[in-house]
Order: structure tokens, then sequence, then C-alpha cells
């Protein structure tokens, strides 16, 4: 590939090789960064950076960007930066693409005018994104009515509770139409990669990739998650098996006999493996995953306590309480009383 000197410093794909007709008769487009409180910094720049990178290496102004908060203040991120916006949320300024960027607990944030200033974006075609946690928010301003959408496994649980009717996939992103979402962390670099080739062809997209040493782009259909094999370091094939059973039953968990069939050895054998690779006995690890999914739905949704333990695979709250407390130390009670007052708040 050829390439030559910029005027900015840096080197830029030579013209003879960029697809004129998409970098030089397009309008600049104009990208906007709503920054929800305690928004993730990775996912946010890995949407941010490859638009400043295609702009360097095509040598032409493709995108333009400003941020926008909730009221016009600095947006604090959860690492602490702060970020100098622009805009406040309601502006009338004109945009192409508005990114929501959330981490922390998205279920908890409730701003009105947030959620019908995305409405008013959607009305006007804008294309919308949501990052990391930001599809919650977009769930919350009703725009994801009829799309397909994914969201960080992390907030996936909770969410589904909250929406079980919306088309939530346990992607790596999603692009319908003029929604975009992306489950964050690195995975927003994928899916700029295809934004860029949508817009302004391979080419550039390969490059701006290779030059945040990309060298393996993800399909948006990838997972989320390592493989349960470099999760959990473990190589035996027919246990592999069973745990990813496990983890896909909490709600009605699956009889050990059946797992042990799964498996294809017997129910003493699969225990024996379970010590020998995880330090615990089948119930346990199934019980530890069930307590680890009902945490999440106490501090990221507004079911009660019963409906909590039901949607884990436990027939009562009393059994659910005392077993949820023996491993975090605290009743259930506490972790949702404590996310109602900052659903409050």
């Amino acid at each position: 590939m050829q390439i030559e000197r910029h005027s900015l410093g840096g080197m830029i794909l030579s013209d003879s090789r960029l697809p004129k007709s998409d970098t030089r008769r397009k309008p600049t487009a104009h990208v906007g960064f709503l920054l929800i409180p305690e928004f993730a910094m990775l996912p946010y720049a890995s949407v941010i950076e490859p638009l400043r990178a295609a702009n360097r290496l095509s040598g032409h102004a493709l995108y333009s960007w400003s941020h926008i908060s909730i009221d016009g203040e600095p947006a604090a991120a959860s690492s602490g930066v702060r970020i100098q916006t622009e805009f406040r949320v309601g502006t009338d300024a004109h945009f192409d693409y508005v990114f929501v960027c959330a981490g922390g607990n998205p279920a908890l944030f409730k701003h009105p005018p947030t959620f019908a200033w995305l409405r008013q974006l959607a009305r006007r075609g804008v294309k919308i994104g949501g990052i990391s946690g930001g599809p919650y928010i977009l769930a919350r301003a009703k725009v994801l009515t009829g799309y397909r959408f994914t969201i960080h496994w992390e907030h996936a649980p909770a969410f589904v509770e909250d929406y079980p009717e919306l088309d939530l996939r346990r992607s790596l992103y999603e692009i319908d139409r003029d929604r975009l979402t992306s489950s964050g962390g690195t995975a927003p670099l994928d899916m700029m990669h295809a934004v860029i080739a949508r817009e302004h062809g391979s080419e550039l997209a390969v490059a701006v990739s290779e030059w945040f040493l990309q060298t393996h782009v993800r399909e948006g259909t990838g997972p989320q998650r390592m493989p349960l094999r470099e999760r959990l370091g473990i190589a035996h094939a027919p246990l592999l098996r069973v745990i990813g059973r496990m983890e896909q039953t909490v709600e009605n968990p699956v009889p050990r006999d059946e797992l042990a069939r799964l498996a294809d050895v017997s129910l003493r054998h699969l225990e024996r493996l379970f010590r020998q690779h995880l330090g615990c006995s089948l119930g346990e690890h199934y019980l530890a995953l069930r307590l680890d999914r009902a945490r999440d739905l106490a501090r990221q949704t507004s079911l009660s306590v019963l409906e909590i333990a039901l949607a884990c695979g436990f027939s009562s709250a009393s059994h659910f309480s005392r077993t949820y407390r023996a491993r975090f130390g605290r009743a259930p009670r506490i972790d949702r009383v404590q996310q109602m007052q900052e659903r409050r708040r």
C-alpha cells in the first residue's frame, strides 16, 4: 500500500488508493457522544479513536464530533476522568450520529429529558447508537422497539427481566438500519470498522484497524465472553459441556443425573471432575452461578426478593435469603433496598 506524508504529520493513504467517490463527495458526518455519568472510558475511546484515525489516514475531514452531557457540565467517567462537553441534552444542534455511552449500573439512570431528546432525534432520522450500557438508556427512551441490538453481558440478565419483549442479541455488536449497538470493551473497534467500511470503503477501514494493531476484526455476531475453556482454564470437554448447560439454565436448574448423562459419565465421576478441576462440588458450583445472577438482579432491577428467588431457581424466598447471606454476608433485601434508594435519587 502506498503512503505519503501529510502536512499534519503522520502517514495517510495515497489518494490513488482511496475510494474518492466516498471520501471526497460526502459531507463531514457530525457525531455526538452523549456521556452518561459513570460511562466507561475504553468503549468510548473505541468509538471516537477510529473516527480520528479515519480523518488522519484519509487526509479528509470525514467526521467531526461533539460531546453532550445531561446538564452541559463536564461528564465524569467511571475512572474519574472528566470530559469537557459542548452541548447539553435537548440541544438542537445537527447530528448525523449520536452514541449513548454508559457504564456502571445504567438501569438506575432516570432522566426524562434525556429520553425525550433521544426520541426526538429518532424522529429526525439521526442514527442512534448505544455503547456498553448505553442500550439500556435507549430502551428506557423507547427507541429500540422493532430493532435487534446488544448490550454488555453483565447487564443482560437484568435487561431481559425489564424488557422481555425486545430483541436482545448476545453478540459483540449489532447494526440494524439506523440503530448501532455495541456490547462494550473493545467491541466498538469492530463495529466502527464496519461503519467506516460501509461509508468510505473497506481499504480505509482496514487501514484504521491496522493503525490500532487490530490484527483480527471480529464479526458482529461473535461471542462477548471467552470460551469456557479459556475462561476457566479447563480442557476437559465433557465437563465443559456440563458447565455450559448450567450457565444456560440458572432459572430452571437441570437435575444432576441429567448433567451426568450429558457428560456421558456416572454422577460420582462427574462429582470427582468438579472437585478436580474447580475445587468444589457440582451443587456448589451451580449454587454459586445462581447466587451471582441473583445479586445482579437485586442490584439492577426492581424485582422483589421473591421474584429474584424464582428467577434464579429457588422455590422459596426464605431459602434464597439464607443462601444469599451465607455467600455474600448480607441479606438480599439490603442490596434490594439500596438499589431502590438509588433509583429514587
